[in-house]
């Protein structure tokens, strides 16, 4: 007696490509909604800083960091800023400055103790107060003399780093001119202070954004 082989017919065949297609679509439709979260949250950051330092003016009518009577407006817990700059309206440092007296790291303090950020408000003399993005990086800010991409304009330059060149991009076209070599919002070229036209997707870079 013969044993029968049995098989798949082309509808059933035809049913798990449909189903694999549809798992497929959702994973990357998934995956589509959390880059674009991503983004999102990136793109408040660059917003947001700009809302602490007039917030921070309109109040104390200083320059969070640059604050020379940040004790008195804000209380003993402040450090206030000590160089020869102080009170000059600029923010002196690099923008990814950690612990001490550098003014780009006074400026976390300052925007926190006036309650116009979230974060620690520990001593920033012996403590890193910089915060992080969406994706781990740093975030932070300085003044235009101290720009780590050549020829941005704008009085103040806020930076975030370990961004992919995929999200770089994204940014660029939902924040500025959609060229990430030009425009208001740059993205550094890791080996130069220029910007990079063409990031590669998955390399991370410091985006830059005057204002």
């Amino acid at each position: 007696m013969k044993s029968r082989q049995t098989g798949f017919t082309l509808i059933e065949i035809a049913i798990v490509l449909v189903i694999i297609g549809l798992l497929l679509g959702g994973v990357l439709k998934g995956q589509e909604l959390i880059n674009s979260a991503r983004v999102k949250n990136l793109a408040t950051d660059f917003k947001n800083i700009p809302v602490y330092i007039y917030g921070y003016q309109d109040k104390y009518r200083a320059l969070p960091g640059d604050d020379k009577d940040a004790i008195a407006h804000l209380g003993a817990s402040a450090v206030a800023a000590a160089s020869a700059t102080a009170g000059n309206g600029t923010i002196d440092g690099a923008w990814d400055a950690g612990a001490g007296d550098k003014e780009s790291n006074l400026f976390w303090q300052h925007v926190r103790l006036a309650n116009l950020a979230p974060g620690s408000t520990a001593d920033p003399m012996a403590n890193d107060l910089r915060p992080t993005n969406a994706v781990g990086g740093l975030v932070g800010v300085t003044s235009a003399a101290n720009s780590p991409i050549t020829g941005m304009k704008g009085s103040f330059i806020v930076c975030s780093s370990g961004i992919a060149g995929k999200f770089a991009k994204q940014l660029d076209i939902t924040m500025d001119d959609g060229n990430t070599a030009s425009g208001s919002m740059q993205t550094k070229d890791p080996n130069t202070s220029n910007a990079i036209a063409n990031p590669a997707d998955d390399t991370t870079y410091v985006v830059c954004q005057g204002f």
